[in-house]
């Protein structure tokens, strides 16, 4: 009996897989391919590759479909995928393959409102490899110039606030290299060094979140500067010019914490500096107030463990990088230091030249046609002036020399020409055996 019922059942159960298995067959989408649009396959599964991370496979079929479809409607987004998948891989070669891909489709494609994404992405691929401050600045420079790229080429673009918003992050790397390279100089007292890093960063980077810092410490090095001014030995003219030129700039960093910068912690030493130098003190404006606390606002405070881990890594920390504002697209003209010294310079050997003269040559030209004028002679006296230097002394008389050679020579002069003459030529035939005999005589020194 128990046979006669278990036998049914197994063959129900078989007929029943076997419709099962024809039903599942049948719904499978890639059994009629022709019942689809090729191209749209093909897309189709290099996106399932890309989600199981089988890049190569995906990149294999997108390029199978650009070549096979070159009018198909789904080109574009494929070369934008093929650009994806490189840059998922993110490899150093796989960044800088994916980097030229989007470069290739907005070549192509400029109109696309994926263009944009494109270049989202080749910023992004910088911004994965910036580096902290003190190291190298390469990928946050590039970084920024994307970045800039996009919010001027597309600003219409949905993709323009992300951009924005890493701008700010890359540009508060970028200034905080800026702010220890002044600091650098500031310490050693590299007084024109410090002042032309800490004026560039400060006119670059208003959002930088030090940046009442940075001015207060550009404030010092202006003031520290007029003091070896002072102290310098040139007139007492242009040390006044100097020394004012150098306090008002002072001044004018002092004023700018204090209108821009009223939430931040500067901003009281910066009225005092004020007072110090007798400059007015200027009062910020509600809406200024109301801006700086939004900046402020906008920061995330890192913690003792966030700045622990993040030394630890090889990224920087852009947690301190304002949320509120827009940043510098724009660079204004950067502050050169060898320029500043060049100022001084000038100004001091101006007035050395005011002092010695004109210091001017000035050069006779003769016009066309006109006649040149014959040099003039060398001015001569009447007589050649001898130099006394050149008419030699008389001999003084000879230590050695006898009496009798002396007396003989006074007689030889008295008498005539004839008798002179041989009265000196037996004269020097004496004085010279005197000499040998006197010589002959003389102790010999030990």
């Amino acid at each position: 009996m128990f046979r006669r019922v278990l036998i049914p059942l197994l063959l129900a159960a078989s007929l029943l897989t076997g419709v099962a298995c024809n039903k599942k067959k049948a719904a499978n989408p890639l059994s009629h391919i022709n019942s689809k649009q090729p191209d749209k396959v093909l897309f189709d599964r290099a996106m399932e590759a890309m989600k199981e991370h089988k890049y190569d496979v995906a990149r294999m079929t997108l390029q199978t479909l650009i070549n096979t479809y070159p009018d198909s409607e789904f080109v574009a987004r494929a070369k934008l995928t093929v650009g994806e998948s490189w840059y998922q891989e993110g490899s150093s070669a796989g960044l800088a393959q994916a980097e030229t891909e989007f470069r290739d489709f907005i070549t192509f494609f400029p109109n696309m409102p994926e263009a944009a994404e494109a270049q989202l992405k080749i910023a992004d691929i910088h911004y994965r490899q910036m580096e902290k401050p003190d190291r190298d600045y390469t990928h946050a420079r590039r970084a920024q110039d994307e970045y800039r790229q996009l919010l001027l080429q597309y600003p219409d673009s949905k993709l323009a606030d992300v951009a924005r918003k890493r701008l700010l992050e890359v540009q508060e790397v970028l200034a905080e290299r800026e702010f220890r390279i002044a600091h650098f100089y500031y310490q050693r007292q590299s007084l024109l060094a410090a002042v032309a890093r800490a004026k560039t960063l400060t006119d670059k980077y208003p959002l930088y979140s030090r940046a009442d810092e940075a001015l207060y410490i550009l404030g010092q090095a202006y003031e520290q500067q007029a003091e070896r001014i002072r102290d310098s030995k040139i007139s007492d003219t242009l040390k006044q010019e100097l020394t004012k030129g150098f306090l008002d700039s002072a001044a004018n960093a002092y004023s700018k914490i204090v209108t821009r910068y009223p939430a931040m912690p500067f901003y009281q030493d910066a009225r005092k500096r004020l007072v110090a130098i007798n400059r007015p003190v200027p009062t910020p404006t509600p809406e200024a107030i109301a801006q700086n606390k939004k900046e402020q606002a906008s920061r995330v405070l890192s913690t003792r463990y966030d700045r622990f881990v993040n030394n630890m890594q090889k990224r920087p920390d852009t947690s301190t990088a304002a949320k509120f504002g827009e940043p510098t697209l724009v660079d204004p003209k950067d502050t050169d230091a060898p320029r500043l010294v060049r100022e001084i310079n000038s100004a001091v050997k101006s007035e050395m030249d005011a002092k010695s003269g004109s210091g001017k040559i000035s050069v006779e030209t003769v016009k066309e046609g006109g006649k040149v004028p014959e040099n003039q002679p060398l001015p001569r006296s009447p007589e050649a002036a001898v130099n006394p230097s050149d008419v030699p002394a008389q001999a003084p008389p000879q230590l050695n020399e006898s009496a009798s050679s002396s007396s003989g020579e006074a007689d030889a002069k008295a008498s005539s020409s004839t008798d002179a003459a041989k009265d000196d030529s037996k004269n020097a035939s004496s004085s010279h055996k005197a000499k040998k005999k006197r010589h002959f005589h003389l102790p010999i020194p030990l």
